[in-house]
């Protein structure tokens, strides 16, 4: 293979693999060739290897991009407008009337990039994103180079983008013909939540989900509120609905799935959905611990989201996957559930897989697209590393995040983004909260 020329080889201390728990490969080097990764050997034999750029990391884990799985990106924009309050008023009261007055093409342009610099800065790689205005969200991710998710929400009542679900709908499936030769943008029906949609409509959604080949995002048992009212209101709970209108399928990814008994627990598990896991939301409001041990003794697919700024405050990736693992254990008074490798299973591979994309990304192996993050362990906070794997879940933070590639495209290099302008983005942020404050 020496006479092949490559792209990009970066050799680092380790590689975690995920493609086996616990997997890390040291003293080891990726070549990258047309944006996928085309050999991984020992760092001791690349002296050989003919490449364009040769990065050294020598004291740096390389590993698969983090892939968010739940966000609302342009909600950057409102991050600590209105906290500590309860879901329902502060939806109600604070978060939808300020995107009454304020979203459109520009907020979720301006919010979304900010969003993508923070996130790219954080290592993460792919965002599964649930909003409005869907042109301006897959430029911004066109502009920023991140795999893009762009979810078309769907609901009954108006918001300044549609004024009912046939017009969410409409709108949307005409925005995604513009991009529909993007291989890193990708269009999915997000129906807003069971108690915002009408069965007609989820029966359209599923209709038109197995029509174009798309997939189904939507909020599920977010909260116990949530599934006393479906009973009150449909006399079964939103899983049962939902399964009855064929929502349940492994097209669904399916946000937060808090409150859950042993029968949906298994229905999950039946109709292979996947379940886009948020622990700093679920604890900032209130919503409780989804069982996600328990969802994974089942064999269902979950990964982790970060849901929007507003009610988290950070996209953070790295802190959500340490949150997973520590929830998981004090949930169920366990020290054993959703051990590190499990956790940064959950934030890579699991995303893809929820996300159709698991034979291109998720992982690092050969054939597979460069989606890849450094972290530099040699920082004080992360001496000594014993455990790569334990220390990316538990002690490393995302400043520690060095490089980001996407498609062996560099977004981060030493901290700099490189597609993203750092200056503008505040500016345009300073100039979003002196509009948003002046309401």
């Amino acid at each position: 293979m020496s006479h092949m020329h490559y792209d990009t080889l970066i050799s680092a201390r380790w590689i975690i693999t995920v493609e086996q728990d616990g997997e890390v490969l040291e003293n080891h080097a990726i070549a990258i060739k047309d944006g996928r990764i085309a050999q991984i050997l020992p760092s001791a034999q690349c002296a050989s290897l003919q490449a364009a750029e040769r990065i050294d990391l020598g004291s740096h884990v390389l590993m698969p991009g983090l892939i968010n799985l739940h966000g609302h990106s342009a909600m950057t924009l409102l991050r600590g407008l209105a906290d500590d309050k309860a879901l329902m008023d502060w939806l109600n009261n604070h978060i939808w009337p300020a995107e009454g007055k304020h979203v459109r093409d520009d907020f979720v342009f301006d919010g979304a990039s900010l969003a993508m610099a923070e996130m790219i800065r954080g290592g993460t790689t792919t965002i599964n994103d649930m909003y409005f205005y869907h042109d301006a969200m897959a430029r911004a991710g066109l502009a920023s180079g991140m795999r893009t998710f762009v979810g078309c929400s769907i609901l009954e009542f108006p918001t300044n983008y549609g004024s009912n679900a046939g017009e969410y709908i409409s709108k949307g499936m005409e925005e995604r013909k513009a991009f529909l030769g993007e291989e890193l943008i990708t269009f999915t029906l997000a129906p807003h939540a069971p108690y915002t949609v009408s069965d007609s409509t989820f029966r359209q959604v599923v209709e038109l989900a197995e029509r174009e080949d798309m997939l189904i995002h939507c909020h599920i048992h977010e909260t116990a509120d949530e599934v006393a009212g479906s009973v009150t209101e449909h006399q079964q709970r939103p899983l049962a609905r939902l399964a009855k209108l064929g929502l349940l399928s492994p097209r669904l990814i399916a946000a937060h799935m808090v409150h859950l008994d042993s029968a949906e627990i298994e229905a999950a598990a039946r109709h292979g959905i996947s379940i886009a896991h948020n622990p700093a939301s679920n604890m900032k409001l209130a919503s409780g611990i989804a069982p996600v041990p328990a969802l994974l003794a089942a064999g269902v697919n979950v990964g982790i989201g970060t849901d929007g700024a507003a009610s988290n405050n950070k996209l953070d990736m790295l802190s959500e996957t340490r949150l997973a693992a520590l929830l998981a254990k004090v949930g169920t008074l366990d020290p054993t559930a959703v051990p590190a490798a499990t956790a940064i299973r959950m934030a890579t591979l699991n995303g893809a897989k929820a996300l159709g994309i698991a034979d291109k990304v998720g992982s690092v192996k050969v054939g597979k697209q460069a989606d890849l993050i450094a972290i530099d362990l040699s920082a004080l906070e992360t001496a000594p590393a014993f455990d790569p794997v334990s220390h990316v879940v538990y002690a490393a933070g995302r400043e520690q995040v060095s490089h980001v590639w996407v498609k062996g495209r560099a977004l981060l290099a030493q901290r700099q983004l490189t597609t993203l302008d750092e200056a503008a983005l505040k500016a345009r942020g300073e100039d979003w909260r002196n509009r948003i404050l002046a309401r």
